[in-house]
């Protein structure tokens, strides 16, 4: 090799070797489901949120890793004795990403849009017992409400509840304008999403400069890439039998957390013959959540009865009422008069726990005369059919909204379950503010639908992810469905 060949490969080395250290200011982090479009307010898509929620947008409160509710864009509040007022005193010099500053107006705005007439907020009832939103100055905002909530501050850390500018909302699905420490850049559909660093940040910087969401549908590919290196994390890894592999990897880590993901075989409440609650329990004894558990998340998961988080403090574990007996469930099919059982359609959106789980449970209902039609859909089709078209008999899907039993007092939600008893308790759960009281009605609440059998209740969705090992920041547990990156580093 001749001297200038030497000195252009030692240069070409060096460089590679600059490159590589300057790649430690950005983060590319795959995910499994690309959103439909980029407005957290106007569609009930997690994978929305899990790009967004604290990195792009911000609401009054937030959610921490840990779950708890801290002060976000409202650096504090003051709520009137009577629980019904709540004043906002805003953070200062807080500007959106496109130069325009944040005041009280855009909070009155974003929270009247959510909660108005023909509003598509996915969690509208979140707003419901707002009466008046009034701004008292740039940097104050009184929010009235009907009725005392005591979940009102829980609430508003939603990603439903981010607070957007009039002036860019027109274009909020494919140009999200936020507050926080990232500004979207780029969305390559089918790819990926590039935001970039927010230099004008109100509060703590973002340590890095710029993030890539990569989108990678199938189990096989996301194994791929983490093991290429190509992806630095993956949040959500489809694939639980390859975790095994990269524990014992020491290029990665491995990071196993809870979610508030209540995954459940979710029932056409008004749909016959499923309107006939012998029929709903014999679906529940019908299903073995363990072979679920076993053969769809490799033991990823823990078991649950009702709709709740077995992490939450007043979790009841009532899983006995629906435990796996298909005898039981053939005999409850005949006194429905259904002796010979039925046919019905099993919708399932792109997840592994909803595509390797359903063909378990479907396998599992055919036991016992059930013959469940697999129907595949992708994400924008099952907000089209399910969600919005109620047009199915069963689906499986991860509720990953935190604490939100209170899905199940709306009876035009997906699946139609009208309980004026229930209703009555939600509604006094939301008005109680009393630690103890809010603890036994809770209780009540999860016990009422686990008798009803409204759903199939199969496990709380587990929280896997691996990441190169010197990613540091990285939420473990998932109070919220997010992939917060504002607090994520390189370790040197």
């Amino acid at each position: 090799m001749s001297l200038k060949s030497l000195i252009l490969a030692a240069s070409s080395a060096l460089a590679l070797t600059a490159g590589a250290a300057v790649a430690k200011d950005s983060i590319i982090v795959a995910m499994q489901l690309e959103p439909p479009h980029l407005d957290p307010t106007s569609a009930a898509a997690g994978a929305i949120d899990s790009v967004l929620y604290s990195n792009v947008f911000e609401g009054l409160t937030r959610f921490m890793g840990d779950g708890s509710v801290v002060p976000g864009l409202a650096k504090s509040w003051e709520i009137s004795d009577d629980g019904l007022t709540y004043t906002f005193n805003l953070q200062a010099g807080v500007t959106f990403h496109d130069g325009t500053t944040l005041d009280a107006g855009d909070v009155k705005f974003s929270l009247d849009r959510a909660r108005a007439e023909d509003s598509t907020n996915a969690q509208k009832a979140l707003f419901a017992d707002i009466s008046e939103v009034t701004v008292v100055d740039p940097q104050t905002v009184k929010i009235t409400l009907a009725e005392p909530n005591g979940s009102f501050l829980f609430n508003l850390a939603w990603g439903d509840a981010v607070i957007v500018a009039p002036e860019s909302i027109d274009n909020i699905k494919t140009n999200p304008i936020g507050t926080g420490a990232f500004k979207f850049a780029n969305w390559v559909q089918g790819d990926r999403i590039d935001l970039e660093k927010n230099a004008d940040y109100w509060g703590t910087p973002a340590i890095l400069n710029s993030a890539t969401f990569k989108f990678i549908s199938d189990p096989t590919a996301a194994f791929s890439s983490v093991m290429a290196e190509d992806v630095d994390a993956f949040i959500g890894f489809p694939a639980p039998e390859n975790i095994p592999q990269f524990e014992a990897d020491p290029r990665f880590q491995v990071l196993v957390g809870s979610t508030e993901g209540e995954t459940i075989l979710s029932i056409n409440n008004k749909q016959a013959p499923f309107d006939n609650v012998l029929v709903r329990q014999a679906v529940a004894h019908a299903i073995d959540r363990q072979s679920i558990i076993d053969g769809a998340m490799f033991g990823y998961g823990t078991p649950i009865g009702s709709h709740f988080a077995p992490h939450n403090p007043a979790y009841v574990d009532l899983t006995g009422n629906s435990a796996y007996d298909p005898e039981k469930a053939k005999a409850l099919l005949a006194e429905a008069g259904l002796a010979d059982g039925f046919a019905t359609t099993l919708h399932l959106p792109p997840p592994s726990y909803a595509r390797r789980g359903g063909e378990i449970v479907a396998a599992q209902l055919a036991q016992v005369g059930i013959k469940a039609e697999i129907i595949n859909v992708e994400w924008a089709q099952w907000l089209e059919t399910v969600f919005r078209g109620k047009n199915f008999g069963l689906t499986i899907i991860s509720h990953t909204e935190p604490m939100d039993i209170g899905i199940y007092a709306r009876p035009e939600y997906y699946f139609q379950y009208d309980n004026k008893g229930f209703q009555e308790l939600m509604a006094d759960l939301n008005g109680t503010t009393d630690p103890d009281k809010r603890v036994t009605l809770m209780q009540q609440a999860q016990t009422i639908l686990s008798e009803d059998y409204v759903n199939g209740y199969l496990f709380q969705l587990a929280q896997l992810s691996v990441a190169k090992a010197g990613v540091q920041g990285l939420w473990t547990n998932a109070p919220t469905q997010a992939a917060d990156l504002t607090a994520v580093s390189w370790a040197d």
